[in-house]
Formats: structure tokens, sequence, C-alpha cells
């Protein structure tokens, strides 16, 4: 048994769809990056790469490719997941934190929770997704941004 920690932020950008967790939010803002921006899958992806001692997204993905401009995190996440698979790693359990003051992430927590267990191949009582505010603290309390943390155990077995 492994475990991996992964911490993502982006900051609001006019123009753009937000995504989190997979899932399109309705919001006057999304969240810039080269990507779709999707801070909860950024978070999640270098959870379980950093917990099989793969490197992490920026290593994998850079951002100075174009085949991942505005590319869905969500086939960024099923290639990591491939990649494991191929270590023999297998998620066991993931916790996740989305911190953002606005909008509200609460009816759009199940969902999440459902793409993230397909994406992982593994039963959705084996994701947590949980969300918070800073009470108006710090760049997410002002509302310039969105950052989510997200901690992983994953298990081998024999090749």
């Amino acid at each position: 048994m492994r475990i991996g920690f992964g911490y993502d932020v982006h900051a609001f950008a006019t123009g753009r769809k937000l995504v989190l967790g997979g899932v399109e939010i309705p919001f006057e803002k999304g969240l810039l990056g080269h990507s779709d921006a999707d801070v909860l899958l950024h978070a999640v992806m270098d959870a379980l790469l950093g917990a099989a001692a793969l490197g992490d997204i920026g290593q994998l993905f850079p951002d100075s490719e174009a085949r991942y401009k505005d590319i869905s995190s969500l086939l960024l996440l099923e290639q990591v997941v491939e990649l494991l698979k191929t270590k023999c790693y297998t998620c066991n359990n993931l916790d996740c934190t989305i911190v953002a003051q606005v909008p509200k992430l609460a009816p759009y927590r199940d969902e999440m929770r459902k793409r993230l267990a397909a994406a992982l191949g593994v039963d959705p009582e084996q994701v947590s997704i949980k969300a918070t505010t800073t009470e108006g603290l710090g760049f997410t309390g002002r509302q310039e941004g969105i950052a989510a943390y997200a901690v992983c155990t994953v298990k081998q077995r024999e090749s």
C-alpha cells in the first residue's frame, strides 16, 4: 500500500467553462489553464502519480505541447490510470477537498464522485469529495480562483 498527495490551483478567467471533477458547472467564469483547467482532477492525478513515484502532470502533460490545449482532464486521468496499470498499481481510496468561495458545489458532488470512480475503475464508495470555503481569506476567499487537495492510497499487485 502506498499513499499519494496532490495539490493544484487555478485562477478564474472569463470566457471559459468551469469544469470540476469532470463535471461542467454553470458559473460566469471558468479556470485559467492550458487544458480544461480541472483543478480537482489535476490534484487527483498528481496524488496518483506521487503514490506510484511516477512524476507529476507537468512532466507527463507539459503545457508547452499543443496537443494538450483545452483537452479534457478526464482524458488525461484515464492516461494516468493506464500508466499506473502498467506498473501494476490500482487506486484503493481517494479523498479530495475543493477550496472555493464560489460557486456552491454541493449539488455537483455526487456526479463528480461517479465520474472520478468510473475513470479510476473503482466503486464510488471509494471516492470522497468535499468542498469548503476559506471564510473570505486568501485568494480563494477573494474569489480569484479555486484550489484542490487530493490524497489517495494505491495498491500494487504482482505482475
